[in-house]
């Protein structure tokens, strides 16, 4: 038999155990592919035209680069271990490793190079589909084409080259180092088995649920007013990642042999057949895995938290646009006001008109507010500079002299200070000190960020005091602006027009678009949304064929026990179902495990991005659930062939 016949016939032979990592290959050669042509579109201008944009496409890359590496080369190494024995049969032959290399890497070449151009292809094909995706998701609106790229197809031969390369470094090394005998104990010794359950993973699995608890414990008071200075925080942010990464290991190292012992000793040693498929074999081997389900726990987490939070912050774009604004268009000055009301009027278009008068004022606030800070910029209530606004610009509030109402209080300000139920604050003038009898507060905001700093709530008075306070206000501490001129369309239908009018002009002074507002955060937060997802699709591709891969190797060296029940009598049905549990738990406890981790993650910190968490993060959650879920389907129907094949 010729070599090139050979390599035909284990190519051809071993087809179908490298069906999904042909797959996998295609797939991630299919989304590089695409992703690249996305940087060399012109009509990704408008998307990725920002420093910020382009820079983020071209870090997906490179991580992109990295998940796709890692996956290729762990494969790999699990497919060429288990061939170790064929490996050895061709050197007892009389076969050099140095032609036993070059068999495998023509094989390889054929598979690789084969798998890629499939890659490319579809592609290119999809292309267009996912830039449709990104111009919806970011709102921009284009038409996408089909353009092939023969920059994109030249930077992702050069890229799988180089990992191909790297690949055959790694067959070659394992090659080299191997000796007849030892290729064909390769695959018995690749996994460790545990006999018994000791003294010392009693402890780590116990250390491990304990580390475990108490991160999620101090994440959930990270922002609540426990850690007050920077230090602290920064402190607190390392402790909790240290201490779940950690935890997950010692979990996966001995908690759930640990937990599998207890639930074994309460059935006194008698466990089903069900039971003895799975928990004893989930036992077994979770020690022996356990660095790669931590890395892949871990990574699932911090796809999850971070699809999560790019989630949340396009969630909320509108909403973080309206309250920017509160009007579809809002001016801080009178002529740039009067002409767009003059080109609205002249198109017929109504409109509703609100105009306040906003002046920073000093107060004294040490009665009511509590400090959960030790930020310098923060800790001195007695001096606080917030706006100022008449009663008369708000409907339905109605306050006496010696009274002060605050609106929109901000979430995230909240973390930082507290207002009490009552109390009495202090406004400064130039001429005389007020006291006022603080009635409370209250969300929603009465004036745009402009005037509140992004968030310091606003103080209303009465009518009396601001006239007082206008007359007598600190030149020196207001802003560029003391005026709010908001314009509200009676007919949404117009609001093409008008924008279309909006951006024709050229105004001096501060003035917003709602629309253009929502369009910006849609376009940052969304771009940002669609790297993420990018990346977190790859990686739960790769890491979802890696959990498979394992689990194909763990049924090929099982296949002798089934063989041995079904002669004991089990049939097909019975064995399947043990199978189904343990399915449960190798994929099911990474998943739940990063889930939990991901929701304390966000839980934490959301409010920085958004203003809604539960919706963006149970949408996230329930698609990574079920896109994870196939594998653990296509697992069970694989081991539904080697138990049908075992006898």
């Amino acid at each position: 038999m010729s070599v090139n016949s050979l390599i035909l016939r284990n190519l051809k032979k071993n087809i179908k155990n490298y069906y999904l990592y042909v797959f996998a290959l295609a797939f991630s050669s299919a989304l590089y592919f695409a992703f690249v042509t996305l940087q060399y579109d012109p009509s990704m201008d408008e998307v990725s035209g920002s420093v910020k944009g382009g820079a983020g496409i071209k870090a997906a890359s490179v991580l992109l680069i990295a998940i796709v590496t890692v996956f290729l080369v762990y494969a790999n190494n699990i497919f060429i271990k288990r061939r170790s024995k064929e490996i050895g049969l061709f050197q007892l032959i009389g076969m050099t490793k140095n032609k036993i290399f070059r068999i495998l890497t023509a094989e390889n070449f054929l598979l690789y190079f084969g798998s890629v151009t499939i890659g490319i292809f579809i592609g290119f094909a999809t292309s267009k589909l996912i830039l449709m995706i990104l111009f919806k998701v970011t709102s921009v609106d284009d038409i996408a084409k089909l353009q092939f790229s023969i920059e994109a197809l030249v930077q992702t031969i050069i890229v799988f080259a180089i990992i191909y390369l790297v690949i055959m470094l790694m067959n070659f090394i394992f090659i080299k180092k191997q000796s007849i005998l030892s290729l064909f104990h390769v695959k018995s010794s690749a996994e460790g088995r545990v006999k018994r359950v000791s003294l010392w993973e009693i402890i780590i699995g116990i250390l491990g649920i304990t580390l475990i608890v108490t991160g999620y414990y101090v994440s959930s008071k990270l922002f609540s007013g426990d850690f007050v200075t920077m230090n602290s925080l920064a402190a607190a942010m390392i402790f909790i990642l240290a201490s779940v990464i950690i935890g997950t290991y010692l979990f996966y190292r001995g908690s759930v042999t640990f937990v599998s012992n207890l639930i074994r000793k309460s059935k006194g040693g008698y466990l089903n057949i069900n039971e003895v498929l799975s928990l004893s074999s989930i036992m077994f081997r979770m020690k022996s895995n356990s660095l790669l389900l931590t890395v892949i726990t871990t990574v699932s987490a911090l796809a999850i938290g971070l699809l999560s939070l790019s989630y949340i912050s396009y969630y909320s774009a509108e909403k973080s646009a309206h309250d920017s604004a509160l009007t579809d268009y809002y001016f801080t000055n009178h002529e740039d006001a009067e002409v767009f009301k003059t080109a609205l009027d002249d198109r017929s278009i109504l409109y509703k008109e609100r105009e306040i008068e906003v002046i920073q004022a000093d107060f004294d606030m040490t009665d009511v507010v509590e400090v959960k800070t030790e930020d310098s910029n923060m800790t001195d209530t007695s001096s606080m500079v917030t706006p100022v606004i008449s009663e008369q610009s708000i409907e339905g509030v109605n306050l006496k002299e010696d009274e002060t109402l605050f609106s929109g209080y901000a979430d995230i300000m909240d973390q930082f200070m507290s207002f009490k139920a009552g109390g009495d604050v202090t406004l400064k003038t130039k001429e005389n000190d007020l006291a006022l009898q603080f009635l409370g507060t209250n969300k929603e905001s009465v004036v745009p960020f402009h005037f509140t700093a992004g968030g310091v709530p606003t103080a209303i008075v009465d009518d009396s005091v601001f006239q007082q306070l206008k007359e007598n206000y600190d030149p020196e501490i207001q802003i560029d602006s003391m005026i709010y001129i908001g314009m509200d369309l009676e007919d949404d239908n117009d609001l093409e027009k008008a924008e279309e009018l909006y951006s024709s002009f050229k105004f001096n002074h501060h003035n917003v678009s709602q629309l253009d507002m929502s369009k910006k955060y849609k376009l940052i937060y969304g771009l940002t949304m669609f790297i993420v997802g990018f990346l977190g699709l790859t990686f739960l591709i790769t890491s979802g064929c890696i959990l498979y891969f394992k689990q194909m190797d763990e049924g090929e060296e099982e296949k002798g026990n089934y063989t041995i029940l079904r002669k004991l009598g089990f049939t097909q049905f019975d064995l399947l179902k043990g199978i189904q549990a343990k399915q449960l738990f190798n994929f099911g406890i990474p998943l739940v495990l990063g889930l939990f981790h991901s929701y304390f993650a966000v839980q934490s910190g959301w409010f920085l991005f958004g203003n809604e968490l539960w919706t963006p993060m149970i949408m996230v959650m329930c698609v990574y659930t079920v896109l994870y879920s196939i594998f653990g389907i296509l697992s069970v129907l694989y081991y539904k062939k080697v138990i049908k094949e075992s006898l």
